[in-house]
């Protein structure tokens, strides 16, 4: 087998690839014996059609069709290989040339998008600037009252809706007074904003009792989007009490037994979050940095069909203002994770099951899924190596950082070693910072398969879980 590779710009190339007769053969027979077993011959046991019979029945050209179409994918993947490409995307096919006579070639083009060359910067001592740790009493206070929200108590109080109220409501939703959707007695946190568009704006000022109609956009089912009657009845308000930080409370809710240690080991953690914040930031700052020295040719095709999908799904076909953002989000999207890739690959990061299974985990958990049942569902779409590749950058960008100088607005050195809390008496630490949940969308939503399939792709909005 003969290839040639002839660029047609700085990410796009097309190659020519020839097949002797010989090669093929064996597809050939493979193909003969498929057909065998599919035609009935008189005279003939099924499967022992002798082949020249075979072609007389069905013709030379569909034989041939059949050996070329489960030839094509093998050989596309050797020509790969023997040129060191890494397509992306569907590769467009045309089969040139078909052996119809002994002695004759098969050859067939290939146009495919590549992986664009990159040249990263020097990014040994790389400077970055964090913001100081400072642990105030608002973001103690902040902590401590969020724990008291865990153990409030829910009373009842006979007075109008205010926010911040618990509401036992009946809901109901009819459009052209056709009832699509009704619900009795749910609570719901007034002033949440995590329910119906105009709610919390009805809710306050009503009393236990009492009706009222506003017009919303549905935020789910069939008709979804669409503006709806939505009549609430209040069954009954309440307010939720929390207990005051005292030795009892600090017993109930924590290992200490008084208010005193319970607050000083809050302090603690709200200034370990902010260290973890810190080294988050460092580590946003570092991409960043690198991303803006960095000159990334993006595949046109890809980047084009990736903002088509995107706006099908949201049914924004025809809106410029969205396509203008979503062009601009999904651009700066791949090219991080192409260079998060030249990053792995410049630092020669490995990844290991251990790591694999670990991120597994994590996603799961980010799911509210089994970690088993997401590894399966993972494995059944074919998502492995693309996982291999998103811990691969995330471990080039943790190489990056670690090579980089950190100070903050202070003036001080920030020690990486110290972001991360260690681990307590009971073995439990927090994620490392390149696990942590990337600050920067663009750094985190674009996964590129570069398999060499056929099937490759490029998958945006990783928050949606492992697609198709």
């Amino acid at each position: 087998m003969k290839s040639a590779v002839e660029k047609l710009n700085p990410t796009r190339v097309k190659m020519t690839v020839e097949v002797p007769s010989d090669e093929l053969q064996p597809y050939v027979d493979d193909a003969l014996k498929k057909i065998a077993g599919q035609i009935s011959v008189p005279g003939f046991r099924a499967g022992k059609v002798p082949s020249r019979i075979i072609e007389q029945r069905v013709g030379k050209g569909a034989v041939l069709q059949e050996a070329v179409n489960e030839a094509l994918p093998e050989f596309f993947a050797k020509a790969v290989e023997a040129e060191d490409l890494s397509p992306l995307g569907q590769p467009d096919v045309e089969v040139t040339e078909v052996p119809l006579e002994d002695g004759q070639e098969l050859v067939f083009t290939v146009e495919v998008e590549t992986r664009p060359e990159i040249t990263l910067p020097n990014y040994e001592g790389l400077a970055i600037e964090v913001d100081t740790v400072a642990v105030t009493d608002e973001d103690v206070e902040e902590r401590l009252t969020e724990l008291r929200e865990r153990f409030g108590t829910l009373t009842g109080v006979d007075r109008a809706v205010e926010s911040g109220d618990f509401v036992s409501i009946d809901l109901k939703a009819a459009i052209d007074g056709e009832e699509i959707d009704a619900v009795e007695g749910i609570s719901y946190e007034v002033g949440s904003g995590n329910m119906l568009e105009g709610m919390d704006d009805a809710l306050v000022g009503m009393t236990q009792g009492e009706t009222k109609t506003f017009t919303a956009p549905l935020a789910g089912g069939d008709k979804a989007g669409q503006d709806a009657d939505c009549t609430i009845t209040v069954q009954s308000v309440k307010v939720r009490e929390l207990p005051e930080v005292d030795d009892e409370f600090a017993q109930l809710a924590s290992e200490f037994d008084t208010a005193e240690e319970l607050r000083a080991d809050v302090t603690k953690q709200v200034e370990q979050a902010k260290r973890f914040e810190q080294g988050v930031q460092a580590r946003d700052k570092v991409l960043d940095a690198i991303l803006d020295q960095t000159e990334v040719d993006l595949p046109e095709s890809l980047v084009e069909a990736e903002i088509h999908s995107h706006l099908e799904q949201e049914n924004k076909l025809d809106d410029d203002v969205h396509r203008a953002e979503v062009d601009e989000q999904t651009r700066k999207a791949m090219k991080a994770q192409f260079v998060l890739d030249a990053l792995a690959e410049a630092e020669e990061v490995e990844v290991g099951q251990p790591e694999i299974i670990e991120y597994l985990i994590m996603q799961a958990q980010q799911y509210g899924m089994d970690p088993n049942q997401f590894a399966q569902m993972v494995d059944q779409q074919g998502q492995v190596p693309a996982i291999v590749g998103e811990v691969a950058r995330r471990k080039g960008l943790a190489a990056a950082l670690d090579k980089a100088t950190i100070t903050d607005t202070d003036g001080q050195a920030v020690n990486l070693d110290e972001l991360v809390p260690q681990a307590d008496d009971e073995g439990v630490d927090e994620a490392p910072i390149e696990d942590a949940e990337v600050t920067d969308e663009s750094a985190d939503d674009v996964v590129v398969d570069d398999s060499t399939d056929g099937e490759g792709e490029v998958v945006v909005d990783a928050d949606k879980g492992p697609q198709d």
